[in-house]
């Protein structure tokens, strides 16, 4: 059984992703850094050469080979919930745990990262945030649990979460 983490860029999927793998003894695998690693192009550099739907296709293919695998920790790009078909390839084999944060905590967290295609355009990076979220709320609320990053550090985020008694026996019985 797979422990797979989604939620909004910049709220630690990939920090708490690898401290979760090493905690629980497992390889851990990013989707975006796949993604790169496939390609020989960055994230923004796949978006602006080839644009969203270009990327979103790699994205699809690069969850579905990740999801293949077994007792993997995996951190998925902010956008793989919006394509049910990722939904239900991950949900599959694996408990999906949404991260989350407010808007305003997340521009502050990625504010400062020009990497990110969907917010390093926006005149108002603040409203497109909201804007996303909104875009995404239900496809967040399709995940298994949901755990607030703000103000914890990453460490403190894996630690909750595998100590969550509800996660635990999940990952423990290796099944739903």
């Amino acid at each position: 059984m797979n422990l797979v983490f989604t939620g909004f860029m910049g709220t630690g999927k990939t920090s708490v992703g690898k401290i979760a793998a090493e905690k629980l003894g497992r390889m851990f695998f990013d989707t975006d850094s796949m993604i790169e690693d496939s390609t020989g192009q960055s994230i923004s550099e796949i978006f602006q050469s080839s644009g969203e739907e270009v990327f979103r296709k790699l994205e699809a293919e690069t969850v579905k080979l990740a999801a293949g695998m077994d007792n993997i920790v995996i951190s998925c790009g902010g956008g793989v919930v919006i394509n049910p078909a990722n939904m239900d390839a991950l949900r599959k084999n694996g408990i999906i745990i949404n991260l989350f944060a407010s808007p305003e905590h997340l521009l502050e967290r990625i504010s400062a990262d020009d990497k990110r295609p969907l917010i390093a355009r926006a005149l108002d990076p603040l409203g497109e945030i909201k804007k996303l979220l909104l875009q995404r709320k239900d496809a967040y609320k399709n995940c298994d649990f949901a755990f607030n990053t703000e103000g914890l550090t990453a460490q403190q985020c894996a630690e909750e979460i595998l100590n969550d008694e509800n996660v635990r026996k999940l990952i423990i019985r290796g099944c739903r």
